[in-house]
């Protein structure tokens, strides 16, 4: 008795001891000294003008495309010729499935893998009856009280004029990349990216026989107040996006009175297995870049929140049920089912001889659309309903590495332009998802994040009433994109990763 509990005693020393450790050595990364990038001469006046005028063009994406304005579209290419007339001198521009555009900047060595910068030129419908709920105009490209207001001022029309602004100053200052240039601008990705974004993959797969050196798409940015117990700005660059996934369950039967029903009608029996979905969630699994942007974050927190994180072997079951108890944080660390759509019945005395339900996946990397599909049909376990995906489907993005070059280099230019000396970088895990998903394939590196500063209340506000951008964010994003491609000549090899 005496020796086992020795044994014990003598364990849990040896376990307190290693956890004291890697606590101890639990500390931030060292940050590479950094100095802020020069002043390069912008015209801030004419920027801000540009991008006004540019949130004037309703330029929306209907979940029909049937009901998109075309016209809106086609005046804004028209405004960006304009605004840009280096640009569309000096780089191939052409325009991509009717509304998309794409762009070639050619760079000094053909033998070096090329570089791809995107954005996306469609934002989301204004709710209808909502308009009056504005400070200002939704599509009326307003500066006032140091922001610019309207429709897609962060999502996404900042990228996409930050990039081409950033372009325009370097050619005027004689400025030619070392590795070739694309810009993707797509016009759907609001409503999934298939006609823009995913075309334009599909051409670029057809013409470039090598790896992008690295990919930049929308989808992370500069936070602040956001996580708790760190008040530090945190800029979060998306190293993955999960997948997608909208299925629909549906059942027959055989209809009929309501006065003489079955022991269960299909919108019962389909109601059962929406209930089963719901009271059996897809496992936790903590891993990947979520494992990442905790091992980021922890060294900045509170002593707790350090020994838990730096000892993620014993505590990451724990971390993890402790995220699923929150809605955001749960759907970090699993795949999420949402029932969004429920249709049956056309009277209330007729039983409905068809019932369906939309329920929607984000998927966790690791798993795929047909696990999911396979999941959820084990789940429901009735012969009687069908199960289909109703719209695009999209697997999970693989992991980019978080310690390559080119993240390294999108670090480094962050730096350069919020110079802050308490900026933590992260990477992160992009819940919703973006046009990058469509060159998975095509690199190594593909990474999403715009250098905007954005609170709680500013993410609100994205997709919601009374979005915008302050004047200092639209300036710093135009620095960013300038600093970046000259940063990107220091690039080693052919592939970017380094020789």
């Amino acid at each position: 008795m005496k020796k086992t509990l020795f044994g014990l005693v003598t364990l849990l020393v040896l376990l307190l001891v290693v956890i004291t450790i890697r606590t101890v050595r639990f500390t931030p990364e060292p940050v590479a000294n950094v100095s802020a990038a020069a002043p390069i001469g912008l015209d801030s006046a004419g920027a801000v003008e540009r991008f006004a005028r540019a949130l004037t063009f309703p330029t929306v994406s209907p979940q029909n495309p049937a009901d998109r304005d075309t016209a809106a579209f086609l005046a804004f290419h028209a405004m960006l010729e304009e605004s840009y007339p280096l640009v569309h001198e000096r780089l191939e521009r052409e325009t991509v499935n009717q509304l998309s555009l794409l762009y070639r900047w050619q760079g000094r060595n053909p033998d070096l893998d090329p570089i791809l910068l995107m954005g996306h030129m469609d934002v989301v419908p204004v709710i209808p009856g909502t308009e009056d709920d504005w400070t200002q105009p939704p599509f009326g490209g307003v500066v006032a009280d140091g922001f610019v207001w309207g429709r897609g001022a962060v999502d996404d029309k900042l990228t996409v004029i930050s990039i081409l602004e950033a372009i325009e100053q370097l050619l005027s200052d004689g400025f030619t990349p070392n590795r070739t240039v694309y810009l993707a601008f797509g016009h759907d990705e609001e409503v999934g990216g298939r006609e823009g974004a995913g075309v334009i993959a599909d051409l670029l797969a057809e013409r470039i026989d090598r790896p992008f050196a690295f990919v930049l798409d929308e989808g992370g940015a500069i936070t602040e107040g956001v996580i708790r117990g760190i008040q530090s700005p945190i800029a979060i660059v998306g190293i993955a996006e999960k997948g997608f996934a909208s299925l629909e369950l549906r059942i027959e039967g055989a209809g009929g009175h309501s006065s003489t029903p079955p022991p269960h009608t299909t919108i019962g029996i389909l109601a059962e297995a929406v209930t089963r979905l719901e009271q059996n969630p897809f496992p936790l699994r903590l891993d990947g870049a979520v494992e990442e942007m905790l091992l980021r974050l922890g060294p900045h927190q509170g002593l707790v929140n350090r020994i838990v994180m730096a000892n993620l072997w014993l505590f990451r079951p724990l971390v993890a049920r402790q995220m699923a108890a929150d809605p955001l944080m749960a759907s970090m660390v699993r795949t999420t089912t949402a029932v969004t759509m429920f249709n049956a019945g056309v009277k209330d005395n007729v039983l409905p001889i068809t019932a369906s339900a939309v329920v929607n996946h984000r998927i966790l990397p690791g798993e795929t659309v047909e696990s999911v599909i396979q999941r959820v049909t084990e789940i429901i376990d009735d012969e009687r309903i069908s199960v289909r995906p109703v719209s695009t489907v999209a697997d999970p993005s693989p992991v980019s590495d978080p310690s390559s070059p080119a993240f390294q280099l999108i670090e480094r230019t962050t730096r350069e332009t919020f110079p802050r000396e308490d900026l933590i970088m992260t990477p992160y895990l992009v819940m919703g998802g973006t046009d990058a998903k469509y060159y998975s394939g095509r690199s190594p590196n593909v990474f999403r994040f715009l250098p905007v500063m954005l609170g709680e209340e500013g993410m609100e506000r994205v997709h919601g009433t009374d979005e915008r951008v302050e004047l200092a964010s639209l300036m710093r994003s135009v620095r960013f994109f300038h600093r970046l491609l000259r940063n990107a000549e220091g690039l080693q090899g052919s592939s970017g990763l380094g020789d």
